[in-house]
């Protein structure tokens, strides 16, 4: 009899058929060996995560693609993540891959596929614990912030050292971002839902929600511009904002502003429209988790307020007409000035429905994604190789992975989804993984060999397929 230890050792890793429970091993060829660290070298292990990769990679008809799934899927826990406790209490630490440092997005994101199995692994629950307690204490440490670092005493990442703004030790970086207080609620609101759990939100996740709350309404700069100030000495105009560190100006309108995209980007105009969307969400999110979890009844109508008036005055001002209809912009600045453009990172226009921001059938949305999908979206390539959204955080040419899956992840055609699965197949560079960004006519020319982010989005998409169109990984 095949014991679990065997099958192991063999899902991906030889030609070799058999068979575990209910699940079949597929005739995989020796050149996809697994590339994930053996067993003695992961970080971190979960039983229902080698279950579900089993159970999906036996779906998938391609050896390639099962073999990249097999790598990507558990890459965030193999590589990116450490276990210990603080206080007596779980402690969970995500590196975003090749940076030995914790972003607040990329550590919810890359996390985000294991939710669903968080409820029968008691070791999933655990770090689910530790990393929502780590962000809040990075939340209470300094809100402002986009990235932090293990030791609370050190100093800021290698590129940030020199950089003008309130700097404490142990922040990596200072980049004020809408998205890097949304992500850690999506975290926690996910993991309610999915567990029903409430362990983590004690006094102190509070505290670090209140300080989102407060952080949102200063920037909504309604009596002036606010105490965030950032500037960095640089070449690239894209690191570094405007006007003493404040950023262009703007005439308030009730959106919240933000110095900085999800790519690490400046803004050229602060009131960015994907993360407004999603601060509504999130503020939802967080007032529904007050109401039933805390019985805060005066916290949950805060938030639900300042969701109301800035999902109004996005409405009313983030969008843009033409002679089919309106479409979402991406940036504006309040005096009328708008910015049409989309960036492979979420949130992102592409990624709105992603996100939970509208329905994935949305007329609005789906004009908006058409436009971002297109040549007039100057981030938009299209090569021999590929065709997909980039930004300027890698420059002209440069496709990122991301945007594909999302384009994948926001569609329910069946030819739309397949063309981005065999996209992905195909621009690998021969390395198992996804990487930030490849050239649209060469893959070889790449960025980021270890971007754990990226993995688990695609590790994602696959473990979708597998439950609402399992065909399309028969057949891919």
């Amino acid at each position: 009899m095949t014991t679990r230890r065997d099958f192991l050792k063999l899902v991906g890793t030889t030609a070799a058929a058999g068979a575990f429970g209910n699940v079949a091993i597929a005739r995989t060829p020796a050149r996809y060996a697994s590339k994930r660290p053996p067993p003695g070298k992961r970080r971190f292990a979960s039983a229902a995560v080698e279950r579900e990769l089993a159970r999906v990679q036996a779906l998938i008809g391609d050896p390639k693609l099962a073999w990249m799934f097999g790598n990507c899927y558990p890459n965030t826990l193999d590589t990116t993540v450490e276990l210990g406790t603080l206080e007596g209490k779980p402690d969970t630490f995500v590196i975003t891959g090749d940076i030995e440092a914790m972003w607040l997005r990329d550590s919810s994101a890359q996390v985000a596929p294991y939710l669903p199995l968080a409820k029968q692994d008691r070791a999933l629950q655990r770090l689910f614990h530790g990393l929502i307690r780590r962000q809040a204490r990075c939340i209470r440490l300094d809100p402002y912030a986009n990235a932090f670092l293990p030791d609370p005493h050190a100093q800021p990442l290698s590129w940030a050292r020199q950089d003008q703004t309130d700097m404490k030790p142990g922040v990596g970086e200072r980049k004020w971002e809408i998205d890097s207080l949304c992500w850690p609620i999506r975290l926690a609101h996910g993991y309610w839902r999915a567990t029903g759990d409430t362990a983590s939100f004690d006094d102190d996740w509070r505290a670090a929600m209140h300080l989102v709350l407060q952080t949102f309404r200063e920037q909504q700069r309604k009596h002036g511009r606010g105490p965030y100030h950032f500037q960095r000495t640089t070449d690239r105009p894209t690191e570094t904002l405007a006007l003493e560190g404040y950023g262009n100006p703007t005439r308030p309108n009730g959106m919240i502003h933000s110095a900085f995209r999800p790519s690490d980007d400046a803004c050229v105009y602060p009131l960015f429209v994907p993360a407004n969307l999603f601060a509504v969400v999130s503020l939802r999110q967080l007032a529904a988790m007050a109401r039933a979890i805390h019985h805060d009844t005066a916290f949950a109508d805060d938030c639900t307020a300042l969701a109301d008036e800035v999902a109004q005055a996005t409405h009313r001002d983030g969008r843009e007409p033409d002679t089919d209809g309106d479409y979402w912009t991406y940036e504006i600045d309040g005096y009328g000035n708008r910015l049409f453009m989309d960036d492979a990172n979420a949130p992102g226009l592409l990624s709105l429905p992603y996100l939970g921001c509208c329905a994935a059938d949305d007329p609005l949305y789906r004009r908006t994604r058409a436009r971002a999908w297109s040549e007039r979206n100057p981030y938009f390539f299209r090569g021999t190789a590929a065709e997909g959204i980039g930004g300027p955080h890698e420059g002209l040419r440069m496709i990122w992975p991301m945007a594909i899956t999302m384009r994948a992840l926001t569609s329910s055609d069946p030819a739309e989804i397949r063309q981005c699965l065999r996209w992905l197949r195909d621009t690998d560079a021969g390395t198992g993984f996804m990487h930030e960004a490849f050239d649209q006519d060469d893959p070889a020319h790449f960025t980021r060999d270890w971007f754990a982010w990226a993995n688990s989005l695609f590790g994602e998409l696959i473990v979708k397929l597998a439950d609402t169109q399992p065909a399309l990984l028969r057949h891919p």
